[in-house]
């Protein structure tokens, strides 16, 4: 397993946000999702997350600035479509039939999403969040990141922006030479947040990918190149 790294990039005016402290509850439950911690994604935890996000609904459109969306743009740009377009046989709109956003919010970073996949399925556990997302252009759907309801390898691309990595069920929906990928849009003070080290370890089978910071936010585009038994 082999991670390149990008030259960073400045994004003018990014602050990060100089909340994820080991301690936050959401740092937390990542760590616990990711399976990093021994107690585990349990039910009990998925009430307590999904009413934090409920909590959190009405006013996160608030957090959204041009800067994040700036991160996640990069992420895509100098990660995802290099990595995608690199190797693959047929035409652009085989190859990318469906991305699968996993803790969509609100759905800013969807239309990124829909520029570059014939099908966006914006899934998050709080159905509040999902009350102030758009109908388009992304496929709404409420659900647990830890059981998502798509068949074995129906994904070409997982993208987790500030969001749960559940390793076993990335794992299961992405396609055999599917991609992942993770946006921290404030770098190590993201409360959902994992070192790229931290992915390779928990994620089954072998990866290979980019990684770059962009501003204050980090990034990791990692491709599949064995199956997890």
């Amino acid at each position: 397993m082999s991670v390149q790294q990008l030259p960073p990039i400045a994004i003018e005016g990014h602050k990060s946000s100089g909340l994820g402290t080991p301690d936050h509850p959401m740092r937390i439950a990542t760590r616990r999702a990711a399976g990093l911690d021994a107690d585990g994604w349990t039910s009990e935890l998925r009430e307590d997350v999904e009413q934090f996000f409920d909590d959190l609904a009405p006013e996160w459109n608030s957090r959204d600035t041009t800067q994040r969306v700036v991160v996640v743009r990069d992420a895509l740009e100098r990660g995802l479509d290099p990595l995608m377009s690199s190797g693959t046989r047929g035409s652009e709109l085989e190859i990318r039939q469906l991305a699968v956003e996993v803790g969509s919010g609100t759905g800013t970073y969807s239309p990124l999403l829909a520029e570059r996949f014939a099908n966006v399925v914006a899934v998050d556990l709080s159905h509040a969040m999902l009350k102030f997302a758009p109908a388009s252009p992304a496929h709404r759907v409420q659900a647990d990141g830890a059981q998502l309801p798509l068949r074995d390898g129906a994904a070409d691309a997982v993208v987790l922006i500030n969001a749960f990595l559940f390793p076993s069920e990335v794992a299961r929906v992405l396609s055999h030479r599917g991609v992942l990928v993770w946006v921290n849009s404030s770098g190590e003070k993201t409360p959902i947040h994992l070192s790229v080290d931290d992915l390779l370890a928990r994620l089954p089978g072998g990866w290979n990918g980019v990684a770059s910071r962009a501003g204050e936010g980090l990034w990791c585009v990692l491709r599949r190149t064995t199956a997890h038994s």
